[in-house]
């Protein structure tokens, strides 16, 4: 689905102060009143989350986003991955708006369909007779998760790509030894478009870095030989988080020389370095939940987006929390949807006129169920579901 950039909007959204932005957004929620939900990612602004019905990361505000019975409209204050999965899950009668067409997601936009085509066939002409299992990272394009679903692979999240992966290999205990001991045909595990959560998640299942390969897209095999890609077991797509790419393992013995006792918690979009060094990583819902139950007085670095660091600092002032980095960790194009946005999109809800709709074709649709599908019944079986090949409709 290709992104449409944001016309600007008018002028007077820009001239007006941030209380008077308040009390008109206040004012068009009173009149939308349950027609309206709207959705905060954890790394939004704050001004922005005060307005949000519900708050979270994206796989979670999706999924509050489809179990809404009486909303006819969902403001998804996030990217437009975020919107796009929002819209895949929703009933077709709910209308998913993003408040800035030009919010979207430089790690989504790593991994495009023709190139993943082409992965894909030059991966099954190096590997004959072996199985391939693609699995997509949530932040990835509509187009890609239906990609997955239509070649038996599945969506997953930072919180349970081990499930995820561990099914795509064919059982609970993935490691290198169970996999083999079954007899059957090497699988190896199409990852993408993030390579650092594909490996981290991939060595804490068992597998050492010499069975991972990296695949450019923007060279031949991947800029790999036929051999090293027969005999690895993981395929990671050569994409990252701008942000979490900035933090470093220096980072990691900074904040130790400087902070002792210092815990560091960081996201397993971080490089393997910084996740090996850290005493904990997870997803954003995780470091959230570890910072709340951690004792008080306890010291925290914490690597992940600025605005939930700050957030987490403000709301427990009884612990010291700190970004792992003093680089700006922002996303930016998170940070593009502001209250001048989000005053426009919703005025125009409350006369009636939708704005920046984000609707996934029917086809695209059909398939990225799938494979979202696949996810939530891997994250909720106690054994996880065998994998198969996709039905033919849905």
């Amino acid at each position: 689905m290709a992104h449409v950039w944001q016309k600007p909007i008018p002028e007077i959204y820009r001239t007006l102060s941030d209380e008077k932005l308040r009390e008109r957004v206040a004012a068009a929620r009173a009149k939308l009143g349950k027609r309206l939900v709207i959705l905060g990612h954890h790394y939004q602004q704050d001004d922005v989350v005060a307005f949000a019905d519900y708050s979270g990361d994206s796989f979670q505000l999706a999924r509050i986003a489809a179990e809404q019975k009486e909303a006819e409209y969902v403001i998804f204050c996030g990217v437009h991955f975020m919107a796009e999965s929002a819209d895949v899950l929703t009933d077709p009668s709910v209308h998913v708006i993003l408040p800035d067409l030009g919010a979207g997601c430089s790690m989504a936009d790593m991994a495009n369909l023709d190139q993943t085509y082409e992965c894909w066939e030059q991966l099954e002409q190096a590997c004959p007779g072996q199985r391939i299992v693609p699995v997509t990272y949530m932040n990835s394009s509509a187009a890609i998760k239906a990609f997955v679903g239509e070649h038996g692979g599945a969506v997953c999240t930072s919180s349970n790509a081990n499930k995820v992966v561990s099914w795509a290999l064919g059982g609970t205990e993935a490691t290198k030894e169970a996999v083999a001991s079954k007899g059957e045909p090497k699988t190896k595990i199409l990852f993408f478009p993030d390579q650092h959560l594909g490996r981290n998640t991939a060595h804490a299942l068992g597998f050492s870095l010499d069975r991972m390969i990296v695949w450019n897209p923007y060279r031949d095999m991947g800029g790999n030989t036929p051999e090293a890609v027969r005999n690895a077991d993981f395929i990671l797509w050569k994409g990252h988080c701008s942000v979490h790419q900035l933090f470093r393992p220096e980072h990691v013995d900074q904040v130790r020389e400087k902070y002792p006792g210092v815990k560091v918690i960081c996201h397993p979009e971080c490089a393997f370095e910084v996740v090996q060094k850290a005493d904990l990583a997870g997803s954003t819902a995780y470091i959230t939940k570890t910072i709340q139950s951690a004792p008080a007085g306890t010291t925290w670095a914490i690597g992940t987006e600025v605005h939930l660091i700050t957030r987490l600092k403000n709301r427990h002032p009884d612990k010291t929390i700190m970004i792992l980095s003093d680089c700006q960790c922002m996303c930016t194009t998170m940070y593009r949807i502001d209250l001048a946005h989000l005053c426009w999109a919703m005025e125009n809800l409350a006369e009636g006129q939708v704005v920046n709709e984000i609707k996934v074709d029917d086809q695209t649709r059909q398939w990225a169920t799938v494979a979202l599908q696949r996810m939530l019944d891997i994250n909720s079986a106690t054994t996880p579901p065998a994998t198969q090949p996709a039905p033919t409709s849905v």
